[in-house]
């Protein structure tokens, strides 16, 4: 099914012991090539201010067919290598859609009056 509608996705990685700069060093290698990929809005690589073994794979795409080529990219090989080599003591890997204010309001059917502001 092709999606027309903005999407993320969201990865969370912890380094085991030890590990943390070389887990952002193998991570870094993601972000020229889908930065490039067709479709990649914005993509970035962060890591945790308060937890040093914590880092972040985000990207934000035109649509789902554009974020599922890019799952497809030879260079995801990576996560599995990390997990294999040990590096990763964690791993999570979420998707998202955007959605409108009055779509979340209206998946939970709160009367305006109870809005903020």
């Amino acid at each position: 099914m092709h999606s027309t509608s903005v999407v993320s996705h969201f990865v969370s990685v912890r380094a085991s012991a030890g590990n943390s700069a070389q887990l952002g060093a193998r991570l870094s290698t993601l972000i020229g090539p889908s930065s490039r990929t067709a479709g990649c809005l914005h993509f970035a690589l962060q890591k945790s201010m308060a937890e040093d073994d914590v880092w972040v794979v985000s990207g934000l795409w035109a649509d789902q067919s554009a974020m599922n080529d890019w799952f497809a990219a030879p260079e995801l090989k990576v996560f599995s290598e990390l997990m294999i080599e040990k590096l990763v003591r964690s791993l999570d890997f979420q998707t998202f859609t955007h959605v409108t204010a009055a779509q979340a309001r209206s998946a939970y059917e709160l009367p305006d009056a109870r809005l903020a502001g």
